[in-house]
């Protein structure tokens, strides 16, 4: 199997499991997803921020444990990003708090931006900056994708210059087949939508694939989503059609599924 570089940039997060669980694991969408890419083997380097406490050195430390690249973690004054979580008996997750901490802000340097433009693709998650770097890796030339579904102001919610817009819509269909349309119109190049327990849907607006789920025994479904950004860009970059793109991303999403957190760690006390 080819070996590419990818970059993930934006956010980090300890994710605080409440009781009965009481405990603590590193997570946020960027971070998930840059380890799932090392963990099927590629290079993948990690552009983001902790603070100056405990919690920025677990997250450094996760990262090196699984074979990120952290060249361009940034440390910043203030709190590293958590989230407060409650875990339903069906292993569904409610996010009961989130503190973005250093990661609200956060920006590449010119020297971050000159090494994103390296890699065979980069990935953006939450990142607060309207889109700027969105669109400069786009005039840049650079495959880039972002999940519009973690970020929640409209000024981050753009498209336009994406090679690939990932998006959620929950088990609606229908909502489904209009994010598809609205990703196409608003300037993306592929659309790619999870559907929850009815799969997934992905389009250039030539050529649709849709994909069903892979039936695992459900321990926590957090970054089951950022697995499938994973699984699904490695597979794309890699020149697999559509329906091998989303079967890859469904897979991994599935192996996510079976165990607590956004990917395999020790759990930290809370």
């Amino acid at each position: 199997m080819a070996s590419f570089r990818f970059a993930a940039v934006g956010d980090n997060c300890i994710d605080r499991f409440l009781p009965p669980l009481a405990r603590s694991y590193v997570g946020g969408n960027a971070i998930n997803v840059a380890v799932q890419l090392a963990r099927l083997g590629h290079q993948a380097f990690y552009f983001g921020a902790i603070g100056c406490d405990d919690d920025g050195a677990k997250v450094r430390g996760r990262l090196r444990d699984n074979g990120v690249h952290v060249n361009y973690l940034r440390e910043r004054d203030g709190n590293t990003a958590y989230t407060n979580i409650d875990v339903t008996p069906a292993g569904d997750r409610i996010f009961v708090y989130e503190d973005f901490g250093v990661c609200a802000g956060y920006r590449p340097e010119p020297a971050d931006f000159e090494a994103l433009k390296t890699m065979d693709h980069v990935h953006i998650g939450w990142l607060d900056d309207g889109g700027a770097l969105r669109r400069a890796l786009s005039r840049a030339g650079v495959s880039v994708s972002q999940d519009v579904s973690v970020n929640a102001a409209a000024a981050n919610l753009g498209v336009e210059g994406l090679s690939v817009a990932f998006g959620s819509a929950g088990e609606d269909d229908s909502r489904a087949e209009r994010l598809i349309h609205d990703f196409l119109s608003d300037g993306a190049r592929l659309a790619v939508v999870t559907r929850g327990g009815h799969g997934s849907l992905a389009s250039d607006g030539a050529t649709c694939a849709a994909a069903g789920i892979r039936p695992v025994q459900v321990v926590d479904t957090t970054g089951a989503g950022d697995s499938f950004i994973a699984g699904f860009i490695a597979a794309h970059i890699a020149g697999e059609p559509l329906a091998e793109c989303l079967h890859a991303g469904r897979d991994l999403a599935a192996l996510t599924c079976t165990h607590v957190g956004g990917f395999p760690q020790d759990p930290q006390p809370l």
